[in-house]
């Protein structure tokens, strides 16, 4: 069986965050504040997993790098949204904390890798 590319990987841990993210969302309930905060996690997860995948298919290295962008600044709202519904006590720590440092797992990765390119960049 052929190898899976850590692209193809990191495709699939980004679309399996953004389907968590969806579920966690549609859980905060009806509320004006929890009907807000569920619609801007829906959009920003998704669109994680979405850029990513985009930046797979990007032509030259400046378009993946400002894909790459764009997935590290919708990463870190996913994780402002999350940490936000924990703070207006809209869901527990614990029913969070496995998505949350996904979340922060994932930022951490694309930070590094736009660290990266642009470093490889200036050279």
């Amino acid at each position: 069986m052929a190898e899976i590319s850590k692209y193809k990987q990191m495709e699939k841990r980004t679309n399996d965050f953004a389907h968590r993210c969806v579920k966690f969302a549609i859980s905060l309930g009806e509320t004006k504040l929890g009907s807000h905060i569920s619609r801007q996690l829906i959009r920003c997860s998704t669109s994680v997993a979405a850029n990513y995948r985009a930046c797979n298919l990007a032509q030259t290295k400046a378009g993946f790098a400002a894909k790459l962008s764009i997935v590290l600044e919708e990463t870190d709202e996913t994780v402002f949204w999350i940490e936000f519904a924990l703070e207006e006590k809209l869901t527990r720590k614990s029913k969070i904390k496995l998505l949350l440092e996904e979340a922060n797992e994932l930022k951490a990765v694309f930070f590094a890798a736009r660290k990266t390119l642009n470093s490889k960049r200036k050279k």
